[in-house]
């Protein structure tokens, strides 16, 4: 693929997940998607030629990748996982105030709306998921925790938590009340 049909396909990734983080898979319908990203509707079908599903898994994953990226910088800046935990509600508490309680998780309003009834974008989430808890296994392992398997995903079901809630609220304060916990907790 050239360099302008990467660009293409970029444009069309970023305003799928765009859509689907402030309104879920049903607010990334085609048309928004051809809207936003400025791209003739032939360009969706020759680069996602699966359709919806096909883009907006690659956006969740995409996505993913992002946050798992952000998460592996702050891992190298803080001494443990507690900090680490408090790192990551910061910047994705951030990211969501930022957006008008719009984006806190790339997966979340895929994997609420679509899990129970789409296989493909369900295993999509569950390997988003599925990498993150992995990262916060690893670095719990590393800081000595005995149970770093369950804590990993104690550790994810708070954070998670804690964005519905601060999106619900339009607050950030689940977020820091999740935080005073995670540090109690590790």
């Amino acid at each position: 693929m050239g360099q302008k049909g990467e660009e293409t396909r970029n444009r069309l990734l970023d305003a799928t997940q765009e859509l689907i983080e402030g309104g879920g898979y049903s607010g990334a319908g085609l048309n928004q998607v051809i809207a936003a990203s400025g791209t003739p509707r032939g360009s969706l079908y020759f680069h996602f030629p699966g359709g919806k599903d096909q883009m907006v898994a690659e956006s969740v994953r995409r996505g993913g990748r992002e946050i798992g990226r952000a998460v592996e910088e702050l891992a190298e800046a803080v001494p443990d996982t507690a900090s680490l935990a408090v790192a990551v509600l910061t910047l994705l508490g951030d990211r969501l105030e930022a957006s008008g309680w719009r984006k806190g998780c790339p997966v979340a309003t895929v994997a609420l709306e679509m899990a129970a009834t789409s296989d493909p974008l369900q295993e999509v989430c569950s390997e988003v998921y599925g990498s993150w808890e992995g990262m916060l296994r690893d670095r719990l392992a590393a800081d000595g925790h005995p149970e770093a398997g369950d804590v990993a995903v104690t550790v994810l079901a708070l954070i998670e938590g804690a964005l519905l809630l601060a999106r619900a609220h339009r607050s950030r304060e689940p977020l820091d009340r999740v935080a005073r916990r995670i540090v109690t907790l590790l």
